[in-house]
């Protein structure tokens, strides 16, 4: 009679338990495993994982906990219930912040304004929202975007066309938005986008780091912490990146400083050339206050804001266009009525022209609430509390609002939520819907609503006109659109297109 061996028994007991368990959770929506939670299952479908916590959410009515590992302190609070998005983002605002557990896993981004809290978090928006609202920096941040538009991107698709080359917008789109957020938060331009398509160390730091820290939100701490001790995997990529960020950022500072502090002590102004939002800052904060870390710390916040979530609304609203012609044709349609034409092609990009284009405003909001470019926000309750949803959170919980679930969902949209279509913003008037911000949250609710948001929808809008009304976009055939796994939500395989000219018939000229 045979027996069997210690290694056949514990194989077969193996088995045992993963049926067993299997079994008792075949029917709930995320499967919870002995000593490891549910951690099983989100890397499992780490591929897909917004869809994914999408599907649980929607099984579990749009609140659940997910429970990690033993002794991991790894519960998170998911939800997309916008009643519990705005009980944490406005409601009881002062009971939900950033928390520690945010703070370690954003380490790079410093002191800004994306990672504090409390006082500093105030103080941090306050001396921005005074910059912002400067309307020669409005004016300064208008013309440079159009200066970079009009020398750079169209110049460079004439050359796609012309040569009939295959351009990857996506690419295109985080290089423009590197090129416009470098020039006006540094004053410096780092030529990304140029005929050369040079492979710049900055800008690629930024992509790699935003991979690396998606999965520390979904690896328990001590492991993503080891790693970062061995320097191994992804948290070495992520501290190779950040040397060359800060490299980048400390000399541009540092040079700032000097000419500004050179201009201080003579009667000669800074040339024009030199402004930017550093030069802005330092004499808003007061000579010798904004000290290099305070400067770093908010131009990388800045830099990550306005490359990445810019970039990557752009590529899914042309990817979205592109795939519905009857939506171009009203968008081409609206610029023919609304913008004047310059010289050949070229249309008035100026902020007032721009601002009658209702139908491209809906169509670029459609885009970001199927696609928002922050999938998921992070929230630390301070205090134990009660949710709307009747689930309670203990105090240092950390909340996972999704973003990219709520844009889905039936009971804010309709049933015909997962469909592109912009006349859901339009009134019967012809004006733009106002739709609470804790429903359309791409650009977050509450007093931490995005600060930037009037500047993003008049750059994409600048951009969409430039393109649309001088070329055809036509998508490569066979390629396939998925989001990628990170904390902004690019696309996997990027944006592959073919451009045509487009003739002055297309527009009625």
């Amino acid at each position: 009679m045979a027996v069997l061996s210690s290694g056949e028994f514990l194989g077969a007991f193996l088995v045992f338990v993963v049926i067993h368990y299997w079994r008792l959770n075949r029917h709930t929506p995320i499967a919870k495993w002995p000593i490891l939670g549910m951690l099983p299952g989100v890397f499992l479908n780490m591929p897909t994982i917004f869809d994914y916590i999408t599907s649980v959410l929607k099984r579990e009515g749009g609140t659940f906990m997910f429970e990690g590992p033993c002794l991991s302190n790894m519960n998170i609070m998911f939800t997309s219930d916008p009643m519990n998005v705005q009980h944490i983002t406005s409601t009881k605002f002062q009971n939900y912040g950033k928390g520690n557990d945010f703070r370690e896993i954003f380490e790079i981004l410093g002191d800004g304004i994306f990672r504090s809290d409390s006082q500093l978090w105030n103080y941090n928006r306050t001396i921005l929202h005074s910059v912002f609202r400067k309307a020669s920096f409005q004016l300064f941040v208008h013309q440079t975007i159009m200066n970079k538009i009009e020398s750079c991107l169209l110049p460079f698709l004439d050359r796609g066309w012309k040569e009939g080359m295959e351009v990857d917008l996506q690419d295109v789109f985080q290089r423009l938005t590197f090129d416009n957020i470098c020039s006006i938060v540094l004053g410096f331009d780092p030529n990304c986008l140029s005929m050369e398509f040079p492979e710049v160390a900055c800008e690629k730091a930024f992509t790699e780091a935003e991979d690396a820290l998606l999965y520390r939100h979904f690896r328990p701490k001590c492991l993503w912490k080891l790693m970062k001790w061995l320097h191994v995997g992804k948290e070495k990529k992520l501290e190779e990146s950040q040397k060359i960020v800060d490299q980048m950022l400390y000399t541009e500072i540092r040079s700032k400083c000097k000419v500004q502090g050179e201009s201080n002590n003579s009667s000669t102004p800074v040339d024009e050339s030199q402004f930017s939002l550093l030069n802005v800052l330092i004499n808003e904060v007061g000579k010798g206050k904004a000290d290099d870390n305070f400067l770093r710390d908010t131009a990388i916040n800045l830099l990550a804001a306005g490359r990445d979530t810019i970039s990557s609304g752009l590529s899914w609203f042309f990817w979205l266009v592109a795939t519905h012609p009857s939506v171009e044709s009203k968008i081409l349609e609206e610029i023919r009525k609304n913008l004047p034409a310059r010289e050949g092609n070229w249309k008035n990009l100026g902020v007032e022209s721009i601002s009658r284009l209702t139908y491209l405003h809906a169509a670029i909001s459609e885009a970001l609430r199927l696609y928002p470019p922050i999938p998921i926000e992070h929230k630390c309750a301070l205090k134990s509390d009660m949710l709307p949803s009747g689930h309670w959170i203990n105090s240092n919980t950390m909340i996972l609002y999704s973003l990219y679930t709520m844009g889905r969902a039936e009971e804010i949209w309709g049933e015909d939520c997962l469909k592109f279509i912009p006349e859901r913003w339009i009134s019967k008037q012809g004006g733009i819907i106002h739709i609470p911000s804790y429903k359309f949250i791409a650009f977050n609710a509450g007093p931490r609503s995005c600060l930037g948001k009037d500047i993003s929808y008049t750059e994409m809008k600048m951009v969409a006109v430039s393109i649309l009304s001088n070329y055809h976009v036509h998508l490569v055939e066979g390629q396939i659109i998925s989001p990628r796994v990170s904390i902004v939500l690019h696309m996997k395989h990027g944006l592959k297109v073919r451009v045509t000219k487009r003739s002055f018939c297309d527009l009625g000229i």
